[in-house]
């Protein structure tokens, strides 16, 4: 383990994503996720990367399609309304099967909404967010050791796939400043036969592409996607479970909210209330199996979210209506503390339910 150094969350990203083999890297600046840019534009440099700082977020993600396609590690990275913006290129870029990272500080909203943290972008993620069937791999940090060590399992899982993983992360982590290690990464970018990078010897070129005009062709498309996000499903999923062995309660939250919920929890086992968590890492693919597995066992579901609630219609979804799940959230950039989790713990115990 290498000697840790205190990092910003924002900053920690960029020099995960060079370690991991990035060295092409478009965006444009937005709060609160601006500092990534910033250090990529001051480290790729150094690395012999390439940075671009991009007219807008459409331009950026277009322009990660085409280092994709040549066969690049690549990155992009913005704060909600940006990667509304990017939605299109990303629908694209999933569609022509191309590797890359996208990082999302997610800021409170709708509309412009605010700077501070919040998580209203979950459907928007994990649903797919642009047009047509596809999905993202979308993987949730909840520290800034964790949003290393994602990062660089992110590129993995994109070129692995051939897919978009996307990283889930919110203001509070993208400004949070922790220590970090930086291990020497064991992840190689494999070779790519089938990117657009020449001939190369071979008789045709390589086409990138996710234009099919003849229906049967592009449900066979179609239909080989599916087949790949079945076998993500079954591979892929990743989740944290903690105090779940006797819990009669089970906290369902991630990221930044996940760690105010650990404070909640920790204080109700003191006091001799049996409550747990699932913090789900993987938001797509879900942890679905495992919230039906304690579904046997617990009494009640509380899902945690800094939105007005959109994770909890999976965590509903994965309890099938055997156990009641209840659901509590603040918005416009609030953020809940332990001690009004700890009040929502205790009103389901109590048969109140939560709010």
């Amino acid at each position: 383990m290498s000697e840790k150094v205190l990092m910003k969350g924002n900053e920690a990203i960029g020099e995960a994503a060079i370690v991991a083999g990035c060295r092409h890297y478009f965006g444009y600046p937005i709060t609160p996720q601006t500092e990534l840019t910033e250090y990529m534009a001051k480290r790729m440099p150094q690395v012999d990367g390439v940075f671009v700082q991009a007219e807008s977020e459409v331009a950026a993600i277009n322009m990660v399609y085409g280092a994709a396609g040549a066969g690049a590690r690549t990155m992009t990275s913005s704060s909600s309304p940006g990667i509304s913006l990017k939605q299109e290129g990303i629908s694209y870029i999933a569609g022509a099967e191309l590797p890359c990272v996208i990082v999302n500080i997610m800021r409170g909203g709708p509309g412009l909404g605010g700077i501070q943290p919040g998580q209203g972008d979950y459907f928007q993620a994990t649903k797919g967010g642009g047009h047509g069937d596809y999905r993202n791999i979308v993987l949730a940090p909840n520290s800034v050791q964790e949003l290393v060590d994602i990062t660089i399992l992110s590129f993995d899982l994109a070129d692995k796939y051939r897919n978009p993983v996307m990283l889930l992360g919110d203001g509070a982590l993208g400004q949070m400043m922790e220590p970090v290690a930086f291990t020497p990464s064991s992840s190689v970018p494999p070779e790519k036969p089938w990117a657009a990078g020449g001939m190369r010897g071979r008789k045709e070129p390589n086409i990138i592409n996710s234009l099919y005009l003849q229906p049967e062709q592009l449900e066979k498309h179609n239909i080989r996607l599916q087949e790949k996000y079945a076998v993500i499903e079954e591979n892929e999923v990743r989740y944290e479970e903690l105090h779940t062995d006797d819990a009669e309660l089970i906290i369902v939250a991630y990221g930044i909210t996940s760690r105010i919920a650990r404070s909640a929890i920790e204080k109700a086992r003191a006091d001799g209330v049996k409550v747990g968590m699932l913090r789900p890492i993987s938001l797509w693919p879900f942890p679905s199996a495992p919230l039906a597995r304690l579904a046997c066992s617990a009494e009640a579901f509380l899902t945690i979210e800094l939105s007005a609630g959109q994770m909890v219609e999976d965590v509903r979804l994965a309890v099938n209506g055997a156990k009641p799940v209840y659901f509590y959230g603040r918005t416009g950039g609030m953020m809940p503390n332990p001690k009004a989790i700890y009040e929502q713990i205790l009103n389901v115990m109590s048969g109140k339910g939560g709010k």
